[in-house]
């Protein structure tokens, strides 16, 4: 390879810059030059398999994907121009469409129907606080109405819709919503005068 190509004064391979990685393509690119091949790798490896880590696969996982790029950086050469880009954003742009081809070939993984989520069971004290406040509703609403807290229990714990409910009782939509707007009303009163010591 000739000497003004791939001088021996550029700098070490972890500082140099994009005009000596450049080179080092051209080098790859026109003479299939090794030793620039080595230049680029180890320049280029170790920031890819950094990259690739920060994007979410695993040590291995990284590796391999890195010696596929490579591999593809010496494979494909001679597509690089200069003009276009230069070598870093070549390389990385090949790295960037391997982890997408990667990604994209792995499936999902599937759900396991009987996997429950971690703390998706409530401790002794929850069950004790939703069982109080369960007996704190049952007594608000026995203290209302029965056609209030009838139309309340059909829209919340039936979840009947507004419209349903007006079917059922044959009273007007309107009347509906307003004793829900109501019984609301009057249950909070109700829970709040039921919590006070």
């Amino acid at each position: 390879m000739p000497a003004d190509i791939l001088p021996d004064d550029v700098l070490p391979d972890n500082q140099a810059g994009p005009a000596e990685a450049t080179l080092w393509l051209i080098a790859v690119r026109d003479h299939r030059d090794r030793a620039a091949f080595l230049r680029l790798f180890d320049h280029f490896g170790p920031r890819l398999k950094a990259m690739l880590i920060r994007g979410g696969l695993r040590d291995g996982s990284a590796e391999d994907v890195v010696q596929d790029v490579m591999l593809a950086v010496w494979h494909k050469a001679a597509q690089f121009d200069p003009h276009r880009a230069g070598a870093s954003a070549w390389i990385y742009r090949i790295a960037r469409n391997r982890r997408i081809d990667l990604a994209r070939r792995k499936p999902a993984p599937e759900p396991d129907p009987l996997a429950e989520p971690e703390g998706s069971e409530p401790d002794a004290a929850q069950i004790l606080a939703l069982g109080q406040e369960a007996a704190l509703l049952r007594r608000a609403l026995g203290a209302m109405a029965p056609d209030q807290a009838r139309v309340l229990e059909q829209a919340y714990f039936e979840d009947l819709p507004h419209s349903r409910i007006s079917e059922m009782t044959g009273l007007p939509l309107g009347t509906i919503k307003s004793r829900i707007r109501l019984g609301l009303e009057r249950l909070r009163r109700e829970l709040k005068d039921l919590r006070q010591p």
